[in-house]
């Protein structure tokens, strides 16, 4: 039974394939031209329930699409020449990585930053802290000098270190936001992965926020947030696009636009092609 769901998942990942590269080939034209130096890469949290099934199906599925890259949020169990193997086969480039703050530290950050090189990742992002590194203002300041120390050590291989907000940085504490609090007072070293569809649920709009460090912003996810609709996709929330995409494609500094769906109402593979056709419209509009 294992064997032919396995055989079943496949099939239906090449035909994914082919039929994605048909309408990537119908879809050339202009604002194709336009976009083919923008950097639009998958974090690969999207599709996580397939990727524990078939990551190799997954990745040529996702190349397919017309991805240029992807983001990591686990490696399932392969290792850095495997993965890199499977990302130079679909001309993918790995366009960072969600690991924790541990992973840096101590006797782990040798081996964080050997396994990064192999896959060619340059910029490695904390996704998230534990509650006593960010539930008082003078938490929030020591662990900024924190992350300004190992961005240091990172600096000298070559890569960047970027911290990933959620709603919780955009909740006050003694007066001030926990993102302005962090970022005033960590290294420009220190760079920044903003969630557009994070912060909207954290109660803020983004402009305001990504305009505030210019240069600093390398990597966005381009989610979309409604507090009407859990399943809301690219274009169908209330994040303001009109105001994030001057900013992003100009003086935010950004490199990689990341696509992220943590939530779908259709299959993940699905959700994540149809969130990159809609970004690609937005940016045509403009």
């Amino acid at each position: 039974m294992f064997k032919f769901r396995q055989i079943s998942l496949t099939l239906a990942l090449v035909a994914l394939v082919f039929a994605s590269a048909g309408r990537s080939a119908d879809a050339r034209g202009d604002g194709q031209i336009r976009r083919s130096r923008m950097m639009i890469g998958l974090q690969l949290y999207t599709v996580r329930d397939d990727c524990a099934k078939d990551f190799p199906g997954v990745i040529k599925a996702v190349a397919a699409m017309g991805f240029k890259g992807v983001e990591f949020a686990g490696y399932y169990g392969r290792s850095a020449e495997e993965l890199r193997k499977m990302l130079d086969e679909s001309h993918l480039k790995s366009y960072g990585a969600h690991i924790s703050l541990d992973s840096l530290q101590g006797d782990n950050f040798d081996k964080t930053v050997e396994f990064h090189r192999i896959l060619g990742t340059k910029l490695l992002t904390v996704a998230s802290l534990p509650d006593n590194k960010r539930n008082t203002k003078a938490a929030i300041i020591a662990t900024a000098k924190e992350f300004s120390a190992v961005a240091e050590k990172l600096e000298k291989h070559g890569m960047m270190l970027a911290y990933h907000n959620h709603a919780a940085e955009f909740q006050k504490i003694e007066g001030e936001y926990v993102w302005d609090t962090f970022f005033s007072n960590a290294d420009s070293r220190v760079k920044i992965q903003f969630d557009t569809g994070n912060a909207l649920s954290g109660g803020v709009q983004a402009a305001p926020f990504l305009a505030k460090y210019p240069g600093r912003v390398v990597s966005v996810h381009v989610k979309d947030f409604s507090a009407t609709n859990s399943d809301a996709m690219m274009g169908e929330g209330d994040v303001n696009w009109k105001e994030v995409l001057p900013l992003i494609r100009g003086k935010a500094g950004t490199k990689w636009f990341i696509i992220e769906q943590e939530s779908y109402p259709i299959p993940p593979l699905q959700t994540a092609e149809k969130c990159l056709r809609s970004f690609e419209k937005m940016l045509d509009a403009k």
